[in-house]
């Protein structure tokens, strides 16, 4: 009976390994019917997040303090980058942007748009950030925004290695590339002046956690959680202050979401079976107090420099708990298939599972959030960004 229930644990970890490493980790037709939905969240002084074409259809010199949104990170803000290299964590493919405009899958880690891009068309630029290694776009299209985030990276470099994604260091390079080809184009002043004007986005460091320490023994030898903690947020800085050595001068640090809320992670709960695992959740707070405080460091040393933690913690937490409220129907598992580890090269057409409207759900699949999710963070988090930057 013992060796049973050993064999029987020893593959159901092993599955959770193999989900692991599938991905360590609306576009104008949907505004019609986001109005039925409209709840207290707003961008640019609107009461919805898309009930605004006045405040979204903004042409770009009428924000000119921010000339382009320029981003770093992880799946979450990933708009394709993963498309141009070697890895399986990709999803450029459908079910992944149905309700992207045109209905295409861009390689973006959603049904439709991510954050980015939707605070890119609050700032009145484009309603769509490229991926920096697409070759469709050339300098012009990157001068009023680019993406450098890579799905399944993080703040460590081992993280990225897992599944042989771009490590942060390598996004910093491929910028320096961007400063480079801009400088050329644009000439260096006018490089310079978006290049120091532009705000610079953040987010990542849920994969560090979830996919690296928690799934692969190596940093688990190396660090306590509490040292991995503090060694991330050494990482976060130095990085910081590269890319403040490199011009910028408006950043947004994002913080964790409740990542034990995450439907992949109820569903492996074996302790409490789908129930959001506190361990992790707890975690994320921890961690977002330390990235608060060196927020307030960077601020405090480097000379011209304003940088924002933008803490969607709070408020996924209500949408997970409370999501009647916000007019979604669904907030424990993924719209895609089962909703419970679907996702990457799993979550495709095929699934007879997959829900018809994810705008009933919070989450797309079972790490990402859905294209209306995106929508109420965004407009909830630029309220500070406007408020920090303009």
């Amino acid at each position: 009976m013992f060796w049973v229930a050993y064999h029987l644990l020893y593959y159901i970890w092993s599955a959770r390994i193999f989900v692991a490493f599938l991905l360590l980790i609306h576009s104008i037709l949907e505004v019609a019917k986001s109005l039925v939905t409209c709840r207290k969240f707003s961008i640019c002084g609107c009461s919805c997040a898309v009930c605004m074409p006045s405040c979204l259809n903004r042409k770009s010199g009428d924000n000119a303090k921010v000339p382009a949104i320029i981003v770093f990170g992880d799946s979450s803000v990933d708009s394709g980058n993963n498309n141009f290299i070697s890895t399986i964590a990709k999803s450029n493919f459908a079910p992944y942007g149905r309700d992207f405009p045109g209905g295409s899958a861009t390689g973006r880690f959603c049904n439709g748009r991510l954050p980015p891009d939707f605070l890119s068309q609050a700032f009145g630029l484009k309603p769509a950030i490229p991926a920096y290694l697409d070759p469709m776009y050339n300098i012009l299209d990157l001068a009023t925004g680019v993406c450098f985030a890579s799905a399944g990276s993080g703040y460590d470099n081992a993280t990225a290695d897992v599944l042989g994604v771009i490590p942060l260091w390598q996004e910093l390079e491929n910028y320096k590339d961007y400063q480079r080809r801009m400088k050329a184009y644009l000439g260096a002043k006018k490089a310079k002046e978006i290049i120091t004007e532009a705000l610079y986005i953040m987010s990542l460091g849920t994969n560090d956690f979830l996919e690296n320490y928690y799934t692969i023994p190596g940093r688990r030898s190396q660090f306590t959680i509490q040292q991995y903690q503090d060694f991330l947020i050494g990482l976060a800085e130095d990085f910081v202050k590269k890319l403040y050595a490199l011009g910028a001068r408006k950043l947004s640090l994002t913080g964790l979401s409740p990542m034990g809320c995450l439907p992949l992670e109820r569903a492996t709960n074996f302790m409490h079976p789908n129930s959001c695992v506190k361990e992790y959740n707890d975690l994320a707070l921890e961690f977002n107090g330390k990235l608060n405080q060196l927020v307030a460091k960077l601020n405090d040393e480097l000379p011209g420099m304003k940088v924002l933690f933008a803490n969607p913690y709070d408020l996924l937490l209500q949408l997970i708990t409370a999501p009647s409220q916000y007019g979604f129907e669904n907030a424990e598992v993924g719209c895609c298939g089962s909703g419970t580890f679907e996702m990457g090269i799993i979550c495709n057409r095929d699934h007879p599972l997959t829900c018809t409207d994810a705008d009933k759900y919070v989450f797309w699949d079972a790490f990402h959030l859905t294209d209306r999710t995106n929508q109420i963070i965004s407009a909830y988090l630029f309220k500070d960004l406007k408020s920090k930057f303009l």
